[in-house]
């Protein structure tokens, strides 16, 4: 049966594109990249197109930041994703200061715990991040978990707000979820 691209395009872009702007760090760059990974798929007829998709956008981001580095260039760090409401110049601050200690505590996580985090965050399952990954689908689990507790750490300890909540001692805000996860 070949693959209806139209129907995994509508309900995969947004996902994706949310995915590769936290590898690229650029709302624009990311569209143009989710743009490249369906022009790249459309030849092909995937038994998972979705996860398929998203192989081709990581492989694109990794060659993007290895072209990148090869040429020396200077990423701009941090561009805000479209806000949707009007914000003060203070919410501002503040959004751009929480998105940079974000960016910071992901950068500190292995490539492997980094990956399934924003594979997961793009609201793909677990099959789909095992086959991404290579890491068995009885794995995923665990290394979610584990990498969630990494980043709330490592935002912990440079410093970043928890969105205001009462963080208790394991992590958790006040309804049991990973406080810097959001």
């Amino acid at each position: 049966m070949a693959t209806d691209w139209a129907e995994v395009y509508r309900v995969t872009f947004p996902d994706l594109v949310r995915f590769l702007y936290r590898k690229v760090w650029e709302a624009d760059r990311a569209e143009d990249l989710a743009q490249e990974a369906f022009v790249r798929a459309l030849p092909h007829d995937p038994e998972n197109p979705r996860a398929f998709v998203f192989t081709v956008a990581a492989n694109l981001a990794r060659d993007e930041a290895r072209t990148a580095i090869r040429r020396r260039k200077h990423l701009e760090l941090v561009k805000a994703e479209p806000v949707t409401q009007t914000e003060s110049p203070a919410e501002g601050l503040e959004r751009r200061e929480e998105e940079r200690a974000v960016q910071a505590a992901l950068a500190q996580l292995s490539e492997r715990d980094r990956e399934v985090l924003l594979l997961w965050d793009a609201g793909l399952d677990y099959d789909e991040i095992a086959a991404q990954t290579g890491l068995a689908r009885s794995a995923i689990g665990t290394t979610l978990s584990r990498a969630r507790r990494r980043l709330v750490e490592a935002h912990r300890e440079l410093g970043g707000r928890t969105g205001g909540r009462a963080d208790g001692p394991d992590g958790k805000d006040g309804r049991g979820n990973d406080a810097a996860l959001g």
